[in-house]
């Protein structure tokens, strides 16, 4: 009887990971693109956007995430209404009309606000490392484990690869066969 009940467990717990990896993964097909447009206009790291959204939104799942189209936890905007286990509940964080919204509020806070602004102006969008760092140091998040999180995303995921699009890449090649 213990064995079979370990075995369920090990069992269910096994096709939650790969649950979890699936909703990663599907998040990441769904935002890419408008991460790595958001990158060009803006310089800041497509892993970085994903890989913020991912960890504060738990891929898209999370209450505010999925009633107010906030995928970064942004606060302000006037106390949303949101419904959390069959109640009305006034929140403190910013409601959006669409996700990109969201994806673009989030690049406007890292390039205009005097506390993340010196991040665009110091780093590339190859930088994504510091880029974490930077933010975590300016007062983004409170958990001293924010910073290591968001890396583990970007790296289990290999988002720093949607930081070398491919139109950046044929130059590259071409170089080094010559």
């Amino acid at each position: 009887m213990k064995k079979t009940l370990l075995i369920a467990i090990l069992l269910i717990s096994a096709l939650g990971a790969f649950a979890q990896k699936n909703t990663s993964v599907s998040y990441i097909d769904q935002f890419k693109d408008n991460a790595i447009a958001i990158m060009h206009e803006t310089g800041i790291p497509a892993s970085i956007i994903l890989g913020i959204a991912m960890h504060e939104s738990g891929n898209g799942n999370s209450t505010i995430a999925q009633n107010l189209n906030n995928q970064f936890g942004v606060k302000g905007g006037g106390g949303a209404v949101i419904y959390k286990h069959k109640r009305k509940t006034h929140s403190a964080y910013k409601k959006y009309d669409s996700i990109l919204d969201s994806f673009e509020d989030f690049a406007r806070i890292m390039t205009e606000r005097k506390q993340f602004s010196h991040l665009a102006e110091e780093l590339t969008q190859y930088d994504y490392e510091k880029w974490v760092k930077g933010i975590q140091h300016s007062g983004y998040a409170s958990s001293r484990k924010w910073g290591v999180q968001v890396l583990a995303i970007i790296h289990k995921y290999h988002l720093n690869d949607l930081d070398n699009t491919p139109d950046e890449e044929q130059p590259k090649l071409a170089q080094n066969n010559q």
